[in-house]
């Protein structure tokens, strides 16, 4: 089976508190939900009738077990989420200061399971038969996932739609010279992007791919990187797309009273998937991924949070989400 979107990247348990505006050491109660932006990206195109699937990897411990519980619950494929024995399942705390403020810790040592997806067991058939192939940066930042995922992107070859989350996360980055982490990524974006039709990433990560901040530049820089389409998240401002073609379009964002803001980059994520798959004109898609991350964001929890269908619909016919 060809399958709608497969992704490629972090999976983990992420533990949210049930308490909003309490410092962490305060909370005394926490929700359990399945995390990670690649797979997060995967239950969100699901809910929104995709067929999807995940290449990652947990421990072989019970929080693994969670893990394969809750993707098939979602509806996402988990065939290709292997276990590392030795390597304890990710689990991420985050704390809860809205509108704005939502710290994240990762707990991914000695090494996140999801770093050990080698090349030698891809289904490389399969990812170069999904009509859209997912991949992060978080993917390049070790070995042996970083080649991994150069060689999935490599045998892909552009093959329908293939996008590069730049998914910036400096903390999981070592320079060995001892140079900025940002440096020690750029060359690896680059080759990722050479590989990639679709780049999406906000203002940081934009800078961090192609040494530009300032919105345009930056998605001029992508597409001259080789992408037919450069999205940039510019948070307030809305969001900014521009294709190889001389479309684009720049969408503010959709009103919303934010309560968690992590996972709305994900919501948005499968939203631009499942148009991009459903051949929408750039602003149609970018209102619906907008919508997407709002909802999201005005939500407790990600992987549960992501919206149906009739969720965005109405958000979008609404103006808001109400």
């Amino acid at each position: 089976m060809a399958y709608d979107v497969i992704t490629m990247g972090r999976i983990g348990v992420d533990l949210y508190p049930l308490q909003t505006g309490v410092p962490l050491p305060q909370v005394t109660s926490f929700g359990k939900f399945l995390g990670g932006s690649a797979t997060n990206v995967a239950v969100a195109a699901a809910r929104l009738g995709r067929e999807t699937a995940v290449i990652s990897r947990t421990g072989d411990d019970p929080f693994g077990t969670y893990l394969h519980e809750a993707l098939r619950g979602f509806g996402v494929d988990d065939r290709w989420v292997t276990s590392v024995p030795g390597l304890p399942t990710p689990v991420t705390f985050c704390e809860i200061f809205p509108p704005d403020d939502f710290p994240l810790y990762f707990y991914r040592q000695p090494k996140a399971p999801d770093l050990e997806i080698d090349a030698h067991e891809l289904d490389l058939d399969a990812v170069r038969e999904a009509r859209v192939f997912w991949v992060t940066g978080t993917g390049l930042s070790e070995e042996p996932s970083r080649t991994a995922t150069l060689a999935a992107l490599a045998h892909r070859a552009k093959a329908g739609i293939t996008v590069f989350d730049l998914d910036w996360r400096p903390m999981f980055w070592k320079d060995p010279s001892g140079g900025a982490p940002a440096e020690a990524a750029r060359p690896f974006y680059a080759e990722a992007l050479k590989h990639a039709t679709v780049a999406v990433g906000n203002l940081d990560e934009v800078e961090v791919a192609t040494g530009v901040r300032e919105p345009r530049a930056a998605a001029q820089a992508l597409l001259d990187a080789g992408v037919e389409l450069a999205v940039v998240k510019q948070g307030p401002k809305g969001v900014l797309a521009v294709d190889s073609k001389g479309g684009s379009a720049e969408v503010p964002p959709l009103p919303v009273d934010v309560l968690n803001g992590l996972g709305a980059g994900d919501a948005f994520g499968g939203s631009l998937c499942h148009g991009l798959l459903e051949g929408w004109d750039l602003e149609k898609i970018m209102r619906h991924a907008n919508a997407a991350g709002a909802i999201v964001a005005s939500r407790l929890e990600c992987s549960s949070a992501m919206p149906t269908p009739a969720e965005v619909e109405a958000a979008i016919e609404a103006g808001a989400v109400l």
